[in-house]
């Protein structure tokens, strides 16, 4: 598999939650007979999708991690089997 494989996967995942979760809050925000002000419910939007960006930053960040440390488990089992032989 190649290295970026993962990353490619969570950012496709992300973009299509993204227009999912905003076409819903749109409509949510339109239809409902909420005493809530659009205006409110936009910037809470614009929060979420903010924190969203950093979740999704920390995630990749987290995956690097992962499989860097799963590439050094790697070379490290050849070498034990190395110095086993």
């Amino acid at each position: 598999s190649t290295p970026n494989a993962p990353e490619d996967d969570v950012a496709n995942r992300y973009s299509r939650t993204d227009r999912t979760t905003y076409s819903r809050y749109s409509r949510d925000a339109n239809s409902s007979g909420n005493s809530v002000p659009s205006n409110t419910l936009e910037k809470r939007i614009e929060e979420l999708e903010r924190e969203l960006a950093k979740e999704r930053q920390e995630n990749v960040r987290l995956m690097k991690i992962t499989q860097d440390k799963e590439e050094l488990i790697g070379k490290l089992k050849e070498e034990i089997d190395l110095l086993n032989r």
